[in-house]
């Protein structure tokens, strides 16, 4: 079940938010959890068991791990990391190693290996790593672990971010899961459903239809493309997976703020960045502060010297996209980005502060070429797909819709005007400003309706829904 889908949008969530307003206070945990489990029971039933199972072992590992001392609190913590991180890479990767063992064997003259293909749980990179940061904080002491299993279990199986993010952080939503009447106003409510319906458009209006022609061209063979054609197909789904992505974001922080929690941003208008430093600064946001806090800094971070600060730079990123998925483009995508991370460091960014607002063009177009990388479905595939890119003259595009053209215009509109500083203070003040005046509000009010209206109509008249990216 996705957001943007018919029994999402128009039983799922009007069932869920009456019981949710309906209940006393003491009872709105428990609708949320239940509702949560529904979800979750919807699309991975058969996981269902495990799933918990892994929560409840991780409770009680964590119990025991803040009561003990010395050495037998770093045992418990090795064994709650060592068991998710286990089941992480059992479920996620397992047929990957497999396939490269095989593909190796039988390259060597062995046979070839044949085994039972592991299904993927839905959500399990987000669920691990917000049961290891979990286990990490009690560690440290930022917070206390709850006292109610039913919390902990609330905490990771929140269905706003369970299968897309953003990823939430224990000690940022701690205190919200046991009291979250300071968040639980009007203010915040019409905040949210505005924030939740600008994902939603952001999804059906958008993604949605650059999506189907960037499958579309990635689907050719590529002797019937061109280059200028491999141009736009990259384009379409360089903002495709922007405004999906993002959308979702949205989406989940809207639900999660209309229901008294305060969810982490997770983009911040990525495309005006001016070097790929400021890119990962800007996109997936909660997914590169958790790298950098539980993987960076552990690795050394800034304070080693800068050739051992390279490899860890480059470290990071390489998991960052085995994380994405596993496939070896996915690690070339990280290996990408940890490149130019690298390279910033080295030279880049000062040649980034020369040019000025000028950067955000070769930033923008090394960003599209790494988004080939990932939309491919095999390294094979992405490397030829990047050679016609850069092979041909200007050959004829042939015929794309009108409804496409202007799509794509008005995502190009829509990713760079934040560039503008006054845009990007307008649109800080609506979607994140607490307080709202009677002329925001309705202007809030009549936005959310329209939006809402157009969007509908289009998932009435469209069943397409990829999320071809969501590899999880």
């Amino acid at each position: 079940m996705v957001f943007s889908s018919t029994l999402f949008l128009f039983y799922f969530l009007p069932g869920f938010l009456a019981l949710y307003f309906l209940a006393p206070n003491r009872f709105k945990n428990t609708v949320a959890l239940v509702a949560s489990i529904a979800f979750y029971a919807w699309g991975g039933l058969n996981f269902l068991a495990l799933f918990v199972a892994s929560v409840v072992v991780n409770f009680f590992l964590i119990r025991l791990m803040d009561r003990a001392e010395g050495w037998q609190k770093r045992i418990y913590l090795t064994m709650s990391i060592i068991i998710n991180v286990a089941m992480l890479f059992y479920f996620k990767y397992a047929n990957f190693f497999l396939e490269n063992f095989s593909a190796v064997k039988t390259s060597l003259g062995g046979s070839e290996l044949t085994w039972e293909k592991v299904v993927l749980p839905i959500g399990i990179s987000f669920f691990t790593f917000e049961k290891l940061t979990y286990t990490i904080d009690v560690y440290r002491g930022v917070n206390k672990p709850l006292r109610s299993f039913w919390d902990f279990m609330l905490y990771i199986m929140l269905f706003p971010k369970m299968i897309a993010g953003p990823i939430v952080r224990f000690h940022e939503i701690a205190g919200q899961l046991t009291d979250r009447r300071a968040f639980d106003t009007v203010d915040h409510k019409l905040a949210g459903l505005f924030r939740f319906v600008i994902g939603l458009s952001k999804k059906v209006l958008i993604a949605n239809v650059l999506g189907q022609e960037a499958d579309r061209i990635f689907g050719l063979n590529l002797d019937e493309v061109s280059a200028p054609m491999a141009w736009l197909g990259a384009l379409a789904y360089t903002f495709q997976i922007y405004f999906d992505f993002s959308g979702y974001s949205d989406m989940a922080i809207g639900l999660g703020r209309i229901m008294g929690f305060q969810f982490p941003e997770n983009f911040n208008n990525p495309y005006i960045s001016r070097s790929i430093t400021e890119f990962w600064q800007r996109w997936h946001i909660t997914l590169g502060r958790w790298m950098r806090d539980y993987l960076y800094i552990p690795l050394g971070g800034n304070r080693v010297k800068p050739s051992r600060l390279y490899i860890n730079l480059w470290t990071v990123f390489i998991l960052s996209g085995f994380w994405h998925g596993a496939a070896w483009n996915f690690i070339a995508w990280g290996a990408f980005h940890g490149l130019f991370l690298v390279l910033d460091r080295l030279f880049l960014l000062r040649i980034s502060k020369r040019l000025g607002v000028l950067s955000i063009v070769p930033t923008f177009l090394v960003t599209v070429i790494g988004w080939v990388l990932f939309r491919a479905e095999t390294l094979a595939g992405a490397l030829a797909y990047m050679k016609r890119m850069f092979s041909g003259g200007l050959e004829e595009l042939p015929y794309f819709s009108n409804e496409f053209w202007i799509t794509l215009a008005l995502a190009i509109l829509f990713a760079f005007m934040a560039a503008l500083p006054r845009v990007e203070r307008w649109e800080v003040g609506m979607l994140f400003g607490e307080k709202l005046s009677l002329p925001r509000a309705a202007s809030l009010t009549l936005v959310t309706a329209a939006l809402l209206i157009l969007s509908a109509g289009a998932i009435l008249g469209n069943s397409f829904n990829p999320f071809i990216y969501f590899r999880f």
